[in-house]
């Protein structure tokens, strides 16, 4: 609400929030010192405080905890794999703690028109940066954020955001370190997308500066009828940058529309070759044309087919570049809404994925009101030649 009385900025606030329950299990089919059987229980939720705004100010604040009641043996939690964001390894480890608690949003905002400027701790949507909120509690970022819509058919989206809380974190941390050192594992950015050869030790010992921030420059248009456009720059100076085009048109037969969409993302390296070989994902580039260039790029398409019936379909087809392995540790999936499926790394380097997907309507049928369905089935084509890469699968 807009009030125009300060004393009633924090009376008229408005407190949400949400109980959520998350549970996971995981089956492999032959275990061995790597991996291992293992389950998760995250019970909690969220409790948020959003005050009224008073001459365009306003705030948030956001509480998340997400606790475990039964849990795995302490020392088999580094097995954890669909479920590690019910809880913090590193305080598994650290101090036997199973529960998390966090104040993962905290910020100040000013609105002016369809302007909105935000400091401090919040959610921050574009192409590469994403709440990723399917589980106990989103990834979040400390900073400063621009979104606006003051241009017609436009959203502007600007950042600087000097520091992160994956999913699993208790604390905020750099953008894109990975801590490697036994007693400080899960300490920095350790999302299964970062590239593990850059360290903070590595940073340090080449003299580079370790405490990054991420820019985001993005914009979305929609001027010209059925065309959807979106430009996207993402960048840790001095280390790696992206540039994302993407387009969308809708095509209108009847009452069947058929949408076929494209993207391509280019990824500079900022290195040049100081930290040594930094092309995997993994640390391990054997069969990369290049082991210490972060340089790629990967395009996709699809085809979204909506029909006025029960049934909706897309064919999507991606590929990466033979180069570097796409970075995005910020939980936006490069391949995402084309050939992403079950939370699948599909960009690394020299990959094709073809994939389908149906959606069903059960409102529509007449059987369920206002229940979905979907099924998708995905051909994950990887290079052999790199024994970095996971082996071929289907999804």
């Amino acid at each position: 609400p807009v009030v125009d009385d300060i004393g009633k900025v924090l009376s008229e606030g408005i407190f949400y929030g949400r109980f959520r329950v998350n549970t996971f299990k995981w089956d492999w089919k032959e275990e061995n010192s790597d991996r291992k059987d293992n389950w998760a229980i995250g019970v909690g939720g969220s409790f948020l405080y959003k005050t009224a705004e008073y001459r365009g100010f306003s705030g948030l604040v956001g509480i998340y905890t997400s606790q475990s009641p039964i849990h795995m043996d302490s020392d088999d939690v580094g097995f954890l794999k669909a479920g590690k964001d019910t809880t913090s390894r590193l305080s598994v480890k650290t101090t036997g703690d199973w529960g998390i608690n966090v104040l993962a949003q905290s910020y100040l905002q000013y609105r002016f028109s369809k302007t909105f400027v935000r400091v401090g701790r919040q959610i921050f949507e574009s192409f590469l940066t994403k709440s990723n909120d399917t589980k106990m509690i989103p990834n979040t970022f400390e900073g400063y954020t621009l979104t606006s819509k003051n241009i017609p058919n436009t959203t502007v989206k600007l950042a600087y955001l000097t520091s992160q809380k994956l999913r699993d974190h208790t604390t905020f941390h750099d953008v894109i370190t990975f801590k490697d050192a036994d007693e400080t594992k899960w300490a920095n950015n350790d999302d299964s997308a970062i590239i593990k050869s850059i360290t903070y030790q590595k940073l340090e010992d080449a003299g580079m500066d370790v405490d990054h921030a991420l820019v985001v420059l993005e914009a979305i248009n929609k001027s010209i009828k059925n065309l959807k456009l979106m430009a996207n720059y993402t960048a840790v100076p001095d280390v790696v940058s992206s540039a994302i085009i993407e387009g969308a048109y809708t095509l209108n037969f009847g009452k069947f529309k058929f949408i076929p969409s494209a993207r391509y993302m280019q990824q500079f390296d900022g290195l040049d070759g100081k930290l040594g070989d930094v092309a995997n994902l993994k640390t391990n580039t054997t069969g990369y044309s290049d082991p210490t260039s972060l340089d790629s790029y990967l395009y996709a398409v699809k085809l979204d087919v909506n029909t006025p019936y029960v049934w909706k379909f897309r064919f999507g087809y991606s590929k990466v570049a033979d180069e570097a392995d796409i970075i995005a540790p910020w939980r936006g999936a490069p391949t995402g809404g084309y050939t992403r499926a079950m939370g699948q790394y599909n960009w690394y380097a020299n990959t094709k994925t073809y994939m389908v997907r149906v959606d069903y309507d059960f409102g529509k049928a007449g059987l369920v009101p206002g229940l979905t369905g979907m099924v998708r089935y995905a051909i994950q084509d990887f290079d052999d030649n790199k024994p970095g890469v996971q082996a071929d699968s289907n999804v």
